[in-house]
């Protein structure tokens, strides 16, 4: 097989552009040929591959819808525990990243071997938050205004402890520990990055197995009693206190899983979650924040309506839009809040499919 190598182009046009400016910055890996296989850079940063042209854009918004969608999940698990919308969640997502640095760098493993290391550091965090910080202020009758400031004081401590470890990796093992990415580590499958097919299946596996769980499971129907009414639910013998530890560790585990993810396609650094936590919340509130399959919905519009949809208009109007990308999550949150406050999850469809079939 032939070699990676990192190839940084001259960027004139509005598309080309596009993936310089991008919130999530990268540069375009160029595998030279090998025996059987050959890439080509052709107009409009579409890669061929012996007959296949694919744009990298739409890699970019496959891979980031699918792991948005995961994050919206977690975000959607911890919120109805407490109700209080966890302003830490992308902080959990920038550990999975990390450890995925550590994994192929400091350990020399493939970057997928992080994905359930992840799970558990990032799980066990999350439990950590909602054991130490939110349950005591639950206990003590706290208000939603405080627990969600708690949220944002403990994403601040962990933005810090990211900042030193990634300090401390650079020191210690001379590798870049800022503005990174492991892309040039992903495998080749049938002439695409493996990411492009692992993110949506991914987000498709732990789906269908979250389904099976809470709809076939004995575990699965107390988790949904407790969320649904715990006072309730306490009072016929469910454990309230181990469903909602399950909940936060689920909830930090997927977004560790996606940060892994996304470090084999999206630059990693430790300030990462304050430039997710917009397109989780737009994402997780689209869905009806307390659905499930509303925020894997939710996920899948926002990521890909935020990615093609500056694409689509810096090449319109401009690349200078690509720096207002970030107003497309407040955007998604403004309308859905405005014309549908229960999000995708509250519409009857039923409703609207009988008023389509009368007109």
């Amino acid at each position: 097989m032939g070699k990676f190598f990192l190839l940084q182009f001259p960027y004139q046009s509005h598309q080309e552009q596009y993936f310089r400016q991008s919130v999530f910055e990268y540069q375009i890996l160029i595998k030279f040929p090998s025996f059987h296989q050959r890439y080509k850079e052709i107009k409009g940063f579409r890669l061929e591959r012996g007959g296949l042209a694919f744009d990298p854009i739409f890699s970019d918004a496959i891979i980031f819808a699918s792991l948005l969608a995961l994050l919206s999940i977690g975000l959607t698990l911890t919120y109805i525990t407490t109700r209080v919308p966890n302003f830490a969640h992308a902080s959990f997502a920038t550990i999975g990243v990390y450890v995925a640095l550590i994994v192929t760098h400091v350990w020399g493993l493939s970057p997928y071997i992080a994905i359930p290391i992840s799970f558990v550091i990032s799980g066990i965090v999350a439990v950590l938050l909602y054991t130490f910080i939110l349950k005591p202020l639950i206990r003590k009758g706290a208000s939603q205004a405080i627990q969600m400031i708690a949220t944002l004081a403990f994403d601040l401590v962990m933005i810090a402890m990211l900042n030193i470890t990634a300090d401390y990796i650079v020191k210690t093992y001379q590798i870049t520990s800022r503005e990174f990415s492991l892309r040039s580590y992903d495998f080749d499958f049938m002439g695409l990055p493996l990411i492009v097919i692992v993110a949506p299946i991914t987000i498709a596996v732990l789906a269908i197995t979250l389904h099976i769980i809470l709809r076939k499971t004995k575990f699965g129907i107390a988790m949904r009693a407790a969320t649904e009414n715990s006072d309730l639910a306490g009072t016929v013998g469910v454990n309230v206190k181990l469903i909602y530890l399950v909940s936060w560790l689920m909830g930090g585990g997927f977004a560790g899983i996606a940060g892994a993810l996304m470090s084999l396609w999206f630059q990693g650094d430790p300030n990462l979650g304050p430039m997710l936590i917009p397109s989780i919340f737009a994402a997780s509130i689209a869905g009806g924040f307390l659905s499930i399959y509303g925020a894997i919905a939710g996920g899948i519009l926002v990521g890909l309506t935020e990615v093609l949809g500056t694409r689509f208009l810096a090449g319109e109007f401009g690349a200078w839009l690509i720096a207002y990308r970030p107003l497309i999550p407040l955007i998604f949150i403004v309308v859905t809040l405005f014309l549908a406050p229960k999000g995708l999850a509250g519409i009857n469809w039923s409703k609207l499919r009988r008023n389509g079939s009368r007109t």
